[in-house]
This record gives C-alpha cells, sequence and structure tokens, in this order.
C-alpha cells in the first residue's frame, strides 16, 4: 500500500507539475520553432476540419480502405499460421516477420524520402505491396502456403510497409492545411483506428466463408484508392537541398542531429521500453483466441480496435488534467494488469472486456508517442526523424514478439504474458529519467495509431 500511494503521488506530481504542463502560449512558440509547422490559434482549430479539404478527405478515405484491408490481411497470417502449426514461436514469428525489415531498411527509407520525389516514392512501395498481397493470396487459395513461405511473404508486405511509412507519415502537411495540421496528424491515425475496429472482425468473417485466400486478395485490391490518389496528385517539391545520390549523407545528417536532440532521446527510449513488453498480448493473440475460432479471433482484434477508439475519444479528456508523462504511464500501468489478464484464459466475455481496456490504454499511449515523434524535428529532418521513431517502436515490436513468442514456447502463454506485464511495469519507471517533449497534444485530437 506504500508503494502504491508513492506512486500515485508521483503521478499527481507528473500531471500538476508546471514544467510538464506549460502555458498554451510557450507550448506554440516552442513547437512552431521546432518544427516549422506553425499551428492556428485555438479558436480556429477544429477536430474534423481537416474532411472539409477535398484534398484531405480523398487520402483519407482511401487510407481507411487500405488499413481495412492491412487488417484482414493481419488476421489471415495470423490464423493461417494457427492452422498450420500450433506453436507458439511459428505464431509470434508472423508479426515478427511483418515488422522486422525495419532493422534493415527503415533509415534509408527516411533519408530517400527527404531527397525523392515522396508521391512516385509512395506509388512505389504501394505497388510493391500489392505484389506482395497478391502472390500470398493465389498461393493461400492454391493451398501452397508452408509456414516458412507465410514467413516470407509475411516478410515482403512489412518490407513495403516499412519503406512507405516515413514518406506516407511526412507528406501530411503537404495535403493538409496549416491550421488544421495536428488535427489531420489526429485524423490519420483515427482512420487506422477505424479500420482497426472493423478490419478484423471483417476479415474474421471473410475468412470463415471463403478463406484466408481471399482475405489476402483484398488487400491487394484496397491499395488501389490510395494508388489512384496519389497517380492524380500535384505534390509540392521538397525543400531539401539534397541531390537523389546523397542518401548516406542524408543518414549521417539524420544521426548527427538525433545524437544532439534530447527530444528525441526522450521519445525514442520511451517507444523502446513500451513496445518490446508491449508486443506479447498481440503477437500472441491468434493463439489466445484459438478455442474461439477464426470470427472469433477477428472478433476480438475489432474489440481491440474499438477500445482504441473509445480511448481516443476520452483521449482529450485526459490531457486537460494531466501531462502526457502522466497519461503514458497510467496507461502502461492498465495496459500491463490487462496483459496479465490475458493470459489467464478468461471466458469469451472478459477476454472481450480485457482486450477492450487493453486498446483503450494502447492508444493512450502511442497518441503521445506519435504527437512527439510528429513533432520533435524540423520540416527538413521530419522523414529522417520518423524514420528513426518507427525503427525503435516497429523494431521493438518485432524483437518482443519474437522473444514472447519463444518464452511461451518453452514457459508457457501464462508466463510469457506474466513476464511481459512485469516488463511493462518496470518500464513506467523510465518515466521520471526520459520526460516527453512538452509540445502541445491537442484538446481536440482524436486518435493516434
Amino acid at each position: 500500500m506504500a508503494a502504491g500511494g508513492t506512486f500515485r503521488r508521483q503521478i499527481n506530481t507528473l500531471a500538476a507539475s508546471p514544467a510538464a504542463t506549460p502555458s498554451p502560449e510557450s507550448r506554440e512558440s516552442e513547437l512552431a520553432s521546432l518544427t516549422g509547422v506553425p499551428f492556428a490559434p485555438p479558436r480556429r482549430r477544429r477536430p474534423f476540419g481537416p474532411l472539409h479539404e477535398p484534398l484531405f478527405r480523398s487520402l483519407w478515405v482511401a487510407a481507411v480502405v487500405s488499413y481495412t484491408g492491412s487488417w484482414m490481411q493481419n488476421v489471415g497470417a495470423g490464423w493461417l499460421m494457427t492452422s498450420l502449426t500450433m506453436s507458439p514461436l511459428m505464431v509470434g514469428l508472423v508479426q515478427a516477420a511483418n515488422s522486422i525489415a525495419v532493422f534493415l531498411i527503415v533509415l534509408p527509407a527516411g533519408a530517400i524520402a527527404d531527397v525523392v520525389d515522396r508521391r512516385k516514392f509512395l506509388l512505389l512501395t504501394q505497388l510493391w505491396m500489392v505484389a506482395a498481397a497478391v502472390v500470398l493470396g493465389v498461393l493461400a487459395f492454391a493451398g501452397l502456403v508452408t509456414p516458412a513461405l507465410l514467413l516470407l511473404l509475411t516478410f515482403l508486405m512489412g518490407f513495403g510497409a516499412v519503406l512507405n511509412d516515413p514518406a506516407w507519415q511526412a507528406i501530411t502537411p503537404e495535403i493538409v492545411s496549416r491550421e488544421n495540421f495536428a488535427a489531420g496528424i489526429a485524423l490519420n491515425s483515427a482512420g487506422f483506428n477505424v479500420a482497426r475496429a472493423i478490419g478484423p472482425a471483417l476479415g474474421g468473417l471473410v475468412i470463415y466463408s471463403l478463406g484466408s485466400g481471399i482475405a489476402f486478395l483484398l488487400n491487394g485490391v484496397s491499395f488501389f484508392g490510395v494508388i489512384f490518389f496519389l497517380y492524380h496528385w500535384k505534390s509540392v517539391p521538397s525543400p531539401s537541398t539534397l541531390q537523389p545520390g546523397h542518401m548516406f549523407r542524408a543518414m549521417f545528417d539524420g544521426f548527427r542531429h538525433l545524437r544532439g536532440s534530447s527530444v528525441m532521446h526522450c521519445v525514442l527510449v520511451r517507444s523502446a521500453v513500451f513496445s518490446i513488453s508491449a508486443s506479447a498480448l498481440l503477437a500472441l493473440l491468434p493463439l489466445l483466441s484459438h478455442s474461439f475460432g477464426c470470427k472469433g479471433y477477428g472478433l476480438m482484434l475489432g474489440v481491440f480496435g474499438t477500445g482504441s477508439l473509445i480511448g481516443a475519444a476520452i483521449l482529450p479528456f485526459l490531457r486537460r488534467n494531466m501531462s502526457v508523462d502522466a497519461v503514458v504511464a497510467t496507461s502502461t500501468l492498465i495496459f500491463a494488469v490487462a496483459t496479465y489478464a490475458a493470459g489467464r484464459q478468461p471466458s469469451f466475455l472478459l477476454f472481450g472486456l480485457t482486450l477492450l481496456i487493453a486498446g483503450m490504454a494502447w492508444i493512450q499511449i502511442l497518441a503521445s508517442l506519435n504527437v512527439c515523434a510528429q513533432t520533435m524535428s524540423p520540416s527538413f529532418m521530419r522523414a529522417r526523424a520518423i524514420s528513426m521513431y518507427i525503427l525503435v517502436l516497429q523494431g521493438g515490436f518485432a524483437v518482443g514478439a519474437a522473444l514472447w513468442g519463444a518464452v511461451a514456447e518453452r514457459l508457457g502463454m501464462a508466463a510469457s504474458l506474466r513476464y511481459a506485464a512485469v516488463g511493462l511495469l518496470g518500464g513506467v519507471a523510465v518515466t521520471f529519467r526520459f520526460r516527453l517533449h512538452p509540445v502541445p497534444v491537442e484538446p481536440n485530437l482524436i486518435g493516434m495509431d
């Protein structure tokens, strides 16, 4: 009880600390000087303002369709592996294979995105992912997929996604007006969470009715809305002074910027300590849900996504009274408890409730980290900074998925989730050493991936 009281006092200190909650005016000027993206006065901020802009609205709708297809693909890959083998290690490696490419190419991808035409680059990455999804769909439909082949094609899909991510996130200022920039970031991630709520349940239904192969093929089709937008979009040339042949110089400049930025240090450390332990729940979810069938698995992922939407909706209310650090620390505690509870093999109803709460906590954490990552560097360095954030976050998910799958293989899923929960609790202590930069998490933000 004494330890709990001490922790509550520390959290209250974080929430009330003047250093952790600077005035809106100081936060505005600090953010503008840091990123080069001026923010509009508070009276002009509207949570759905970007959707009134045709350019942003067109891409947002296309992206939600594509995200939904990607979640159908994730459900299909996870469930297909459980039909090929019940090894927790192999099931955990599905998520790891989807993220492992981050170690190989995310930093070059960020440098490339800062020195080439992002529109053309995104067209190439989207077509790459179409090809990977279609090949996997055809092979699955023909019954030719083995565990190793599934991991290989999942890796190739992840390879394209990692190439895509830095450029995709960096184009936001080009497709939304300055006064709607913060809300645009929020809506992009809110769209992802809408798809997280819809896609898994839809994917489970498709897999149950038509098989995993059809889910993969539908994912391939889902990319064409984004491809159509990018093909017709007249992008603004990048202000970078680097030439396409200067990729390694751009990477070096990015590392030099990282070395001198305490803001980036804090964001990256906090992302790492969360992602490694948090990966256990989603990596083992196909096995935890196996007794409920493929529709039950898709429904559970959908419940998790619904929790993310609810958490995104209440985030503005929390941010009015708590600092970013307090939100992240409290949500991490909640996610740790949910991770432990999931390992106790609850009933269908209790498991769904656990995942709903976990999804709410998940979005509170990633929303805070994502906003800080989007605004921690000046505009000419943005894609490279984002690539480092993706490297740490997705790399942590990949390492953690393989790690907790191996632990589950040896000690059982309950033990693996228990140790992951302990790791999450240990990560809370990092809060007091690495404070997140006090950028304004806007009161109208409604979600983050």
